[in-house]
């Protein structure tokens, strides 16, 4: 599932991912499960408001290199 993030349109990072699901825009939001709980939950809850499906990624580093960055990202989504 991860490599639908190479190509697809795509927001990565907590302030970017958090505007695009103000706005509406998150079809899928991609979440690592070893970042921080205080970061994820809260966005976590607002994708599930918006009704966008959410997916576990094993790794911060994992889901970083799914989304063509060098560094791990905690969050990342479709929009």
């Amino acid at each position: 599932m991860l490599n639908e993030l190479e190509n697809a349109s795509k927001v990565v990072g907590v302030k970017q991912v958090r505007r695009a699901l103000a706005n509406g825009r998150v079809k899928r939001l991609y979440l690592a499960k070893d970042a921080d709980p205080q970061l994820t939950q809260p966005l976590e809850r607002q994708a599930a408001e918006a009704g966008a499906e959410v997916v576990w990624a094993d790794a911060m580093k994992a889901l970083g290199r799914a989304c063509g960055i060098a560094v791990g990202t905690a969050v990342a989504a479709t929009v």
